[in-house]
């Protein structure tokens, strides 16, 4: 049987008891016998397991990998490619400076 907690209006004492889920009889207070009402309370929330916290990290979860180790942005390929692209045209411009 469960244990539920009531309060008296009239003289505000709280006291717990157990009762039947079947059981619809008025409850009364113990020091004045005034009819007692029901006290709800809020229930407690517990979080187990993992991803609760900022510290917990993504878990692999049987995805492959990103095939590049580098994990730039997406623009920073595209500037590294026309950097290279600079430094080749700068060789192909000091080979022919050495040429002359």
């Amino acid at each position: 049987m469960p244990t539920y907690e009531y309060e008296c209006p009239k003289c505000l004492d709280r006291f717990d008891q157990r009762r039947s889920f079947t059981d619809e009889s008025k409850v009364k207070c113990p020091k004045c016998q005034k009819e007692a009402r029901r006290v709800f309370s809020p229930v407690p929330i517990i979080f187990k397991g993992s991803g609760f916290y900022v510290t917990d990290h993504k878990t692999d979860h049987g995805h492959s990998a990103p095939a590049s180790s580098d994990k730039g942005a997406p623009g920073d390929t595209a500037k590294a490619k026309a950097g290279s692209t600079e430094a080749k045209a700068g060789n192909s411009e000091t080979k022919a400076k050495d040429s002359k």
